[in-house]
Formats: C-alpha cells, structure tokens, sequence
C-alpha cells in the first residue's frame, strides 16, 4: 500500500510540474534548461545562410535533438525525484547528496552536448558569419536573453531573461 500511495504521489507531482513548464512555453520560463544561449543561427543579422548551410545546420540541430532528448527527460525525472526527497518528513541527505550528484552529471552531459552542436555549427558557416554570430549579443539588440554575456557562445554573465528567454538551470 505504501509502494502505491508514493507511485501515485510521484505521478501527480511530476505531473504538476510538467504542466507548470508546458504553461510557460518553450524555454521554460524562469531560466529552465542547462544555461546557454539557444543558439538560433538564423535570428543573428545579416548572417545570410546560404541554402546549403541551412540544410546542415537544420540536419545538425535536429540530430543534436534527438541525441538530447533522452538526457533532458532523465534530467527532469531527476529534478522530480530530488523535490520528492526534499519533501519528506526526515530527507535522507544521502539520498538528496547522491540525487544531486546525478542530476549535476546530467547537466554536465547536456552542456558537453551543447558545445560539440555549436562547433560543429560554426564549423558550417564562413569566416565572416562566424564573427557575426560571435558578435551577436541578443540582450542588446532585441532586449532580452543576455545581461553582460558574450553573445551566441552563452559566455560570462549570462543570466537569462523573461519568460521563455533564459535557459539557465534548476
């Protein structure tokens, strides 16, 4: 019975968070995601992607999702466990320590992930659009995203924006 009462009790609070993140739409809202820039190639100006580099970057970004996806969900299932275990009456800090730990290599993964995918984007583009994406710092042309931070690289100060701007993390 108690195996039964914490299945149920997992189902409704993972589903209670999985319906306040869909509620913010993509990017999560309040930093949610691994704290990077997205890295939409396309809304840098005046970066004029021929329509060979679009197709290879459309082909890397979607493989790159699909390697991701299978992280991002264990990293969610494990932001979930870790609030159960905050939860409890007595947390076990074992428990919460070894969770942690779990959900920071997930991150870690995810980031690795992420550096390789714009590499290997910028390997796609020209010298010149190169410098344009380094030199694109979406905070200060469109007011929102990046506050201090270097651009598409998601480099020091970066701190994310309103909702479904920022992707910062917990």
């Amino acid at each position: 019975m108690k195996k039964i009462i914490m299945s149920l009790a997992t189902v409704i609070i993972v589903t209670a968070f999985a319906v306040s993140a869909f509620a913010y739409g993509p990017g999560g809202g309040r930093g949610h995601g691994g704290g990077y820039y997205r890295g939409d190639i396309t809304a840098v100006p005046g970066i004029n992607l021929t329509s060979d580099q679009t197709a290879k970057i459309n082909a890397l970004r979607d493989a790159n999702l699909k390697d991701i996806k299978p992280l991002q969900d264990k990293l969610f299932i494990k932001r979930g466990d870790l609030r159960l275990l905050w939860l409890e009456t007595n947390p076990d800090q074992n428990k919460i320590a070894s969770t942690q730990k779990e959900v920071r290599a997930l991150r870690d993964q995810l980031q690795d992930k992420m550096v390789s995918y714009r590499l290997e984007v910028l390997k796609v583009l020209t010298p010149e659009q190169q410098e344009k994406v380094k030199a694109y710092r979406p905070g200060r042309d469109f007011g929102h995203g990046m506050r201090g931070g270097a651009g598409w690289q998601g480099g020091p100060g970066y701190q994310g924006g309103g909702p479904g701007q920022g992707m910062r993390g917990n």
